[in-house]
């Protein structure tokens, strides 16, 4: 009996090999092998290579037993011995603001003034009559080997036949004499602007030069020509492909000045065309211009009757997580927005004002399990606020509801804490990388070297993210962040973080992959090379961990993986990717400089 169970035994074991050695292998749609692979996974530090199927990371480990997992489909690509990393999150900028980025000379990392201005003389030749030349934000004088801004006298000679606008952050702008004739500068035509003031000479003449606030600068370049739906669907086209070239896989869209929906119309287009090529999710201020309700009000309105979605709802009929609605952000009220500008002493918010506005909106967002985000730069702000925080989650509960504070430079450890009970993140932007130089001017030394307490928020265990809030006071640029946060050196090259307030390149690198996929609930399956993540990653044109500190700020990606698709390749992988149309228009700057500033 024994021996007759051992035979069959055999046999069936037998027959099951056989079986199985004729099912054909179902294998992998992409595999990436001879890669240096950080995986930020704790069981699995290190790998060689990946499988990609459906979207989705299923295999990481070496060469051998990844590339065992091909069949005749498997598009194999061969990292050439590069590092890759999981792609790039940004979890605060906002790409839908640049609907006319095509209209734009960008200075984002040109390394001269010499040079700036030469690009405006060379694009004025190529500007239409009936439209402007304009640099819109992304540059810092601290970037330019001259180490200053622009007078107004080199701009008038720069161009002197097409009206001229240039705007330097939240800050300051610029008109040339022709600019502020279209403009109506000094008469009536010309709108009485809040906390604005326009510069005159000895002789009581308008310079063109203006100081004020966001909103100063939100009104000009809303005045000036607007782009054609076409051009809006090239520029968002072209501000997609820089921000893959950086290495981001996904961008949170921390508002757009025309909101959701019609504002989203070029997001739209491309979803609707198959062509994002890159994760979008969103938060939504629901201003309406046409109205004095509160934010709020219209942001109900907006989500409940005019196009209805709920949060953490995708949009995106294709992609996981595609386009997807996060909540409101990233100002509650216009009344209660500290403005950034560290040019000029601390904005700061009467505190009943802030404590009144805040009280009323919290509670209504919790009430109605709407997730949000709070633009707070000064710790001064950033009191009161909590102090109406707190007094709501007494009766108002959160119950697991997320929500973040914005920005939030001079955060101090005791509110790191409160903010850190309260359940709520930090979304930490890069200022002091590109103004910290200015920072230092206004504030001193001392202070700017703990502006921000990073240290103190890495160690605090916080919900934390590094930002640009790209694209008016920063390139998009996350290698800038990420090289501040390292080195602890602006783009002029000097400190401005001490020795202790600096990250290693490891937790510096998380603060753009998991710690911004927090920010979207989305931690467990972004941010990581591990199977049943997200296929989103990237190669790298330097080892980040082995260049020099000089050398981070310049990295790019020289392959971009989305979904499981190649949405960017430059030398060797430029082939794989999809080509990128001409921008429209025809003489759009960014068909001659581009949009970032590469050495060749």
């Amino acid at each position: 009996m024994k021996k007759t169970f051992v035979l069959l035994a055999t046999t069936m074991i037998s027959l099951g090999l056989y079986a199985q050695s004729n099912v054909p292998i179902i294998g992998a749609d992409l595999i990436v092998h001879h890669a240096k692979i950080t995986t930020q996974t704790a069981a699995q530090p290190v790998a060689s290579a990946i499988a990609v199927k459906g979207g989705r990371i299923y295999a990481v480990g070496n060469d051998a037993e990844i590339l065992a997992l091909k069949d005749v489909h498997t598009k194999i690509i061969d990292a050439d011995g590069k590092r890759l990393i999981p792609g790039l999150e940004d979890a605060h900028i906002h790409p839908l603001n640049e609907r006319n980025f095509n209209y734009k000379v960008r200075w984002d990392g040109v390394p001269t003034l010499k040079r700036a201005l030469e690009m405006l003389t060379e694009q004025a030749k190529r500007t239409p009559e009936g439209q402007w030349v304009k640099v819109t934000g992304g540059w810092s004088p601290y970037q330019f080997a001259e180490n200053r801004q622009p007078t107004i006298d080199e701009l008038n000679k720069a161009v002197s036949d097409r009206p001229l606008y240039i705007q330097y952050a939240y800050n300051r702008g610029y008109l040339n004499k022709l600019a502020m004739k279209v403009l109506g500068v000094g008469t009536s035509k010309f709108p009485d602007l809040p906390e604005t003031e326009l510069e005159k000479d000895k002789k009581g003449n308008y310079t063109g030069v203006i100081t004020g606030y966001t909103f100063t600068f939100l009104t000009l370049d809303a005045m000036l020509p607007m782009p054609t739906p076409e051009e809006e669907v090239s520029s968002l086209v072209h501000v997609i492909h820089d921000l893959n070239r950086f290495g981001l896989t996904s961008v949170l869209d921390a508002t757009s000045i025309i909101g959701y929906p019609e504002g989203h119309k070029p997001l739209q287009t491309l979803v609707r065309e198959n062509r994002l090529n890159i994760r979008f999710p969103f938060v939504d201020l629901g201003w309406d211009q046409s109205s004095n309700e509160p934010f709020v009000e219209t942001l109900l309105k907006r989500i409940t009757k005019l196009a209805p979605v709920s949060p953490g709802q995708n949009l995106h009929p294709t992609m996981e997580h595609g386009y997807e609605y996060e909540g409101m952000g990233e100002a509650l009220r216009a009344e209660i927005h500290d403005h950034e500008n560290f040019d000029k002493p601390t904005y700061i918010i009467p505190k009943d004002r802030m404590m009144e506005y805040a009280e009323k909106d919290v509670r209504k967002l919790i009430e109605k399990r709407i997730p949000f985000r709070m633009h707070v730069t000064y710790n001064e702000n950033l009191n009161p606020f909590l102090d109406a925080f707190e007094r709501v989650v007494r009766t108002t509960p959160l119950d697991g509801m997320r929500w973040s504070v914005e920005h939030a430079e001079t955060i101090t450890p005791e509110n790191i804490e409160r903010v850190k009970k309260l359940g709520g993140g930090i979304a930490l932007d890069n200022k002091m990388a590109l103004h910290g130089d200015a920072f230092v001017k206004t504030h001193g030394i001392e202070k700017a070297l703990y502006t921000p307490r990073l240290r103190d928020l890495v160690n605090s265990g916080i919900p934390l993210s590094l930002t640009t809030d790209a694209f008016r006071v920063s390139p998009a640029n996350p290698w800038l962040a990420i090289s501040w946060a390292v080195t602890g050196k602006s783009v002029s090259g000097a400190t401005v973080l001490a020795k202790d307030n600096r990250l290693t390149r490891y937790e510096a690198l998380k603060l753009y992959t998991t710690g911004a996929a927090w920010f979207e609930n989305e931690e467990h399956e972004k941010g990581r090379i591990a199977p049943g993540n997200l296929a989103d990653f990237v190669l790298l044109s330097k080892d980040y961990f082995t260049v020099s500190d000089d050398e981070i700020k310049s990295i790019s990606s020289v392959l971009t993986v989305v979904n499981g698709k190649v949405v960017f390749g430059l030398d060797q992988y430029s082939n794989l990717a999809p080509k990128l149309p001409e921008p429209i228009p025809s003489w759009s700057p960014i068909k001659y400089f581009g949009g970032y500033h590469w050495d060749k």
